[in-house]
């Protein structure tokens, strides 16, 4: 039995990004894509469909490239009767409780980093009416978080193009990321005395922070550009069209073999 959270008052989708190849996880990424470790018995991907289905979300898009076919192979065991659509096909439906797929590797034989992955599965994600969606990280451990859809209205009735959950930073990052002004602003930089926070890499976008002025990568992405996002974000950042938070429940950054050791050893 599913349980899930009372329904989102619009549609909101969200996209697990999958397609990195896990240098520092070698030699557990040889063979294993990083979403599908397992943390506490549970793959991290996993984890990720289950928090999202409990916050409304029953239409999720998975980006792969490494090792991406025993990705998309673990959801069609766990969900045998399922269709699933590639990205390249640029089809939307209205079938809820679904995951699709993103494959960079097969349609461009390489990841497309985090912007150039977004744009590329934006006709998935939204459209002009629906056009909130969340993005996570597969790689990310955080069991506590809820994908909340009070958050979505938030963002929804404001003019932000994006709101970012930021977490203290761990001891492998110091330095952070952004910071949070007094009314909810993401800044780039904190200000004297202040404090900058690390990026959480969970985060709510608006279609348009992926489109013209901010994004100059054509929807769908047909050229399989790859591009960070941090630039767009500083930008947008910078225009004061970005609100955050920060969250202080349990998030690890599951980046290497001795986070996985320490994460599974407190089980």
């Amino acid at each position: 039995m599913r349980l899930h959270a009372a329904a989102p008052l619009r549609k909101v989708r969200a996209l697990i990004l999958a397609a990195g190849r896990g240098e520092r996880m070698r030699p557990l990424t040889d063979h294993t894509p990083k979403p599908l470790l397992a943390v506490q018995g549970k793959p991290l991907v996993q984890r990720w469909v289950e928090t999202l289905r409990a916050g409304g979300v029953d239409e999720i898009v998975i980006n792969t490239a490494w090792l991406g076919e025993k990705i998309e192979s673990y959801f069609s065991l766990q969900r045998p009767s399922e269709g699933r659509k590639q990205l390249s096909n640029q089809e939307s439906s209205s079938d809820g409780d679904c995951i699709r797929f993103s494959s960079e590797g097969r349609d461009f034989g390489h990841a497309l980093e985090t912007a150039g992955g977004i744009v590329r599965a934006l006709p998935l994600l939204a459209s002009r009416d629906d056009d909130i969606f969340w993005v996570v990280a597969g790689d990310i451990f955080a069991p506590d978080f809820v994908c909340a859809p009070a958050a979505v209205e938030r963002l929804a009735a404001s003019d932000r193009l994006a709101h970012l959950w930021l977490v203290p930073n761990p001891a492998h990052k110091t330095e952070g990321d952004f910071a949070i002004d007094a009314n909810g602003g993401a800044l780039n930089d904190a200000p004297a005395g202040g404090v900058q926070y690390t990026f959480s890499t969970i985060a709510l976008y608006r279609r348009a922070l992926f489109e013209q002025p901010w994004c100059d990568i054509p929807s769908g992405n047909p050229q399989g550009l790859a591009a960070p996002l941090a630039p767009l974000l500083r930008k947008a950042i910078a225009a004061g069209r970005v609100s955050a938070e920060l969250y202080e429940g349990a998030w690890t950054d599951v980046g290497t073999p001795e986070r996985l050791a320490q994460l599974n050893a407190a089980a």
